[in-house]
């Protein structure tokens, strides 16, 4: 019951602060390649690291390392959004270093360099969009005027991943607090991946070729690594590592393997 009654107000949180921000993207423009690796005990459980759908589109919350480096178009958000909740259930002040990210983990500190200038600022992701495809960023109104983009309304820009925030933050910690660990995504389900192709129909046909195969439910995950993009076909879900395996030792899958969601 409590599971339940959290995913449902982070729904209601997600659909208040972001919803209208922008157009339906078919997935997120950032690389989700990590989230492919098995997080360990430590997983958070805060549910908004669990999966959600914005206007039909399915979006799921990364793995992420300080250090990882992401490139695309931000944008910011002000005044139609001053003073209304953000995804996590702060208020949103378009004063603040504060960011949305469709995927980066809550509390993520990313520094952000516009690269037409190299104009810099460095922000704590708290809110979920822009979910416009083309971008992956959008900045609080402060942070857009810190690297000179306040005017064009979007730029090119690079965000580095610096550490995370504790729990509760509400501003951007100095270098010697941030925590540097891996943040990792919330262990839902068990799948295995079934193909991997860089054109979407391909996903699709196999999606349907074998959803409901002895009674899994395919599932498509929409990546981009390395500058391409792929689409990433799972099967599950599955109980445990054990039954994911003895299903691939005897499906026709022989080159599949586990992935968490």
């Amino acid at each position: 019951m409590i599971k339940t009654v959290l995913y449902a107000l982070l729904v209601a949180l997600l659909i208040s602060g972001c919803s209208s921000r922008g157009v339906p993207s078919v997935s997120p423009s950032v690389d989700n390649s990590n989230v492919y690796e098995t997080p360990d005990g430590s997983a958070h459980s805060h549910p908004t690291m669990r999966a959600y759908t914005i206007r039909g589109v399915r979006y799921y919350p990364t793995v992420v390392r300080k250090g990882d480096i992401f490139d695309g178009k931000a944008s910011w958000y002000g005044p139609n959004f001053h003073g209304k909740l953000t995804s996590n259930g702060e208020t949103y002040n378009m004063y603040d270093d504060t960011a949305a990210h469709k995927t980066l983990p809550m509390n993520t500190v990313v520094k952000v360099t516009n690269l037409n200038n190299k104009r810099h600022t460095i922000v704590r992701i708290n809110d979920r969009g822009p979910f416009v495809a083309s971008r992956i960023i959008d900045l609080s109104k402060k942070a857009a005027e810190d690297i000179g983009m306040l005017k064009d309304g979007t730029a090119p820009v690079r965000v580095e991943v610096l550490g995370f925030a504790q729990k509760g933050s509400r501003s951007v910690p100095d270098s010697a607090t941030l925590i540097a660990s891996d943040e990792q995504q919330v262990i839902d389900a068990l799948y295995i991946q079934i193909g991997s192709f860089s054109r979407y129909e391909g996903a699709l046909l196999t999606q349907k070729k074998y959803d409901n195969l002895d009674g899994y439910t395919t599932i498509v995950r929409d990546t981009e690594r390395d500058g391409k993009r792929l689409f990433r076909v799972w099967l599950g879900e599955f109980e445990s590592e054990d039954e994911a395996r003895d299903f691939i030792s005897s499906s026709p899958f022989h080159d599949a393997f586990i992935v968490r969601r």
